[in-house]
Formats: C-alpha cells, sequence, structure tokens
C-alpha cells in the first residue's frame, strides 16, 4: 500500500490565535471546516486540504483523551527540523512577509533555479518556502 499524499501536521500552540493569525496572514491559507470536537482548535486550508491542525499546548482532558496524549506532555516530535511548501510568487511573498515583519532568511539552492525562504511560526517551528520559475531564479531579496 503505497502512501499517496501528505495530509497534514498537528501543532501544540502556546498561543493557538496568533499561531493561526501567521499561518491565515502571513502565508496566505485560511481557517475552514473542523469537526466539532469536544476540544478548541483551528484546521487551516492550504485549496482544499486541511494541511495545518492547531491544538493549544495547554492540558485539556477532552484533547489529551482524543491525541493519546499523556496529560501535559509535548514530547515526542521534536526531530523534526522544519516542515515545506511550495510557493509562486516570491515578490508577493516577500512583500506580504515584511508588511508583518516576518524574519526571513533567503537561500538559493544551487542548478536547481530555487529561492528558498525560510521563517519562523510564533511556536518556532521552521517553514520552509520554495519558489521555483524566472522570477524566483532571478530574485534579490535586497533590491
Amino acid at each position: 500500500m503505497p502512501l499517496e499524499v501528505m495530509e497534514h501536521f498537528n501543532i501544540r500552540a502556546s498561543n493557538m490565535e496568533a499561531t493561526k493569525d501567521f499561518y491565515c496572514d502571513v502565508l496566505g491559507m485560511r481557517v475552514g471546516e473542523r469537526p466539532p470536537f469536544d476540544f478548541p482548535g483551528y484546521w487551516i486550508y492550504l485549496g482544499e486540504t486541511a494541511c495545518v491542525h492547531l491544538i493549544t499546548a495547554d492540558s485539556n482532558p477532552a484533547m489529551e483523551s482524543y491525541i493519546g496524549a499523556k496529560e501535559g506532555t509535548l514530547e515526542g516530535s521534536g526531530a523534526i527540523d522544519h516542515v515545506a511548501f511550495r510557493g509562486s510568487d516570491v515578490g508577493a511573498f516577500v512583500a506580504k512577509a515584511k508588511a508583518h515583519n516576518a524574519e526571513m532568511i533567503h537561500r538559493k539552492v544551487p542548478e536547481f533555479g530555487i529561492h528558498q525562504i525560510f521563517i519562523k511560526d510564533p511556536d518556532g517551528i521552521t517553514i520552509e518556502l520554495n519558489f521555483r520559475g524566472e522570477d524566483a531564479k532571478n530574485f534579490d531579496p535586497d533590491a
């Protein structure tokens, strides 16, 4: 049984509202439909896929029971270094991120024509954004 597509990653956010705002306002995603769980959270959509699930970092018995975690622990996925998305229109993204005072690290992937931007969400999770095409190949973040 082969895998077909990554569906989502879950974040236990220290400030769920700030994290929601980052993914929506800076990265351009949107809050969408979420099942009526007995604990607060958001499903953040990229297109038609709820790829970011947000729950609180605070302990909540209903949430802990559902996700199978031990109450009060955030351990379990610390080895993940970053999450990556493909983007388009690198200039528009950089302008939007600057308008939100987001710190960015820019890199070029040698010989692949990819402009990468690394940005951190409110919980310190590194988000990698990969831009391809002529605008990305020639993009100068200092211009």
